[in-house]
């Protein structure tokens, strides 16, 4: 697992290896990753919208952007944590994702980013 505070805000990220699909003829590595958002700020905040850097061991960069996570934009009062979970498929049993939330200070009427920092996905098989 890896975590990171940015403003208050810690962010923990776990992976683990779902199995390998074909889609279009090809085979994909698919990966969940589970997120806690916890706000150890005193502001009340709320996660607006994500970004998503996705690389694999092929060099194949995906740029992810989006409205909230999981089709949910959740308020933290200060103290409070949001977990979820999603996924994403791979061209190569190894990668790696970072990226970062916007997010709002409901006190202070800003926007600010929190990081999500660097997390890997590796098939276990594939690993020496």
């Amino acid at each position: 697992m890896v975590t990171q505070i940015t403003r208050g805000i810690k962010i923990s990220v776990a992976t683990t290896f779902e199995g390998t699909y074909f889609k279009n003829h090809t085979i994909h590595f698919a990966f969940a990753y589970h997120i806690t958002i916890e706000n150890h700020s005193k502001d009340q905040v709320q996660l607006i919208s994500r970004h998503w850097d996705i690389y694999d061991a092929l060099n194949i960069k995906e740029i992810v952007d989006g409205e909230g996570v999981v089709g949910k934009k959740p308020v933290l009062k200060p103290g409070e944590t949001h977990t979820y979970s999603s996924g994403c498929l791979l061209c190569s049993p190894h990668g790696s994702m970072s990226g970062h939330f916007n997010m709002i200070n409901f006190t202070t009427t800003k926007m600010f980013k929190v990081i999500v920092p660097v997390f890997n996905l590796s098939a276990p098989f594939a690993l020496n």
